[in-house]
């Protein structure tokens, strides 16, 4: 069976980009071979350096090329306030939108049984640990407000309630069903100045 001709297949890995089909892969692949070729050259190593050695924080797991990452390794920020979300994108969101200067905790998604995604692929464990470390006063829930993101959210806040933790949710200002790293910063500066707090059951 003779091989894949090479520009099929580099059509094919452009669509592992999310948002990317068949047309817009092949407009990309077309737009590097004629017209920035040291441009897709760039691309390609830098996307090699960054597949090789770009990993997760050990404290709170969000994306580094180092054991932790520099808000981890930040003195300055505030132990007393941890906050929770769902990917590394989340965390670049609320630091670029929000005054926010306490600590994080990235899931690296939400509870999905269906998807085979329980607490042990979203690091509770190592959660648990951060929770007996930090000692914090608040425990911030920024999870998307779909069903999935809802559920991890009361999961999470049922943790934090056992060791007596003030649990807060942002609250209005993020869609439902929406994504934060596609809500505009002033809407989501103004979801997270006006969190709630959780009532228990």
């Amino acid at each position: 069976m003779p091989e894949k001709p090479l520009l099929s297949e580099l059509i094919d890995s452009l669509r592992c980009l999310p948002g990317v089909g068949p047309k817009s892969a092949q407009r990309m692949a077309f737009h590097i071979l004629q017209r920035d070729r040291a441009g897709g050259a760039r691309l390609a190593a830098v996307l090699a350096e960054a597949v090789q050695s770009i990993g997760h924080c050990r404290l709170c797991r969000t994306l580094t090329e180092d054991e932790v990452c520099g808000l981890c390794s930040n003195a300055g920020r505030d132990d007393s306030v941890l906050c929770v979300v769902e990917n590394p994108s989340d965390v670049i969101a609320l630091e670029q939108a929000t005054g926010f200067r306490g600590r994080y905790f990235v899931l690296g998604g939400r509870l999905s049984p269906l998807d085979g995604i329980g607490p042990t692929e979203l690091g509770i464990g190592l959660l648990r640990q951060r929770l007996e470390e930090l000692s914090p006063r608040e425990l911030i829930l920024a999870t998307t407000t779909t069903v999935e993101g809802e559920a991890t959210a009361h999961y999470i806040g049922e943790l934090a309630q056992e060791r007596g933790i003030s649990i807060t949710r942002i609250a209005h200002g993020v869609p439902l069903g929406g994504e934060l790293e596609f809500v505009d910063g002033g809407t989501l500066a103004h979801a997270f100045a006006g969190r709630r707090r959780l009532a228990p059951d």
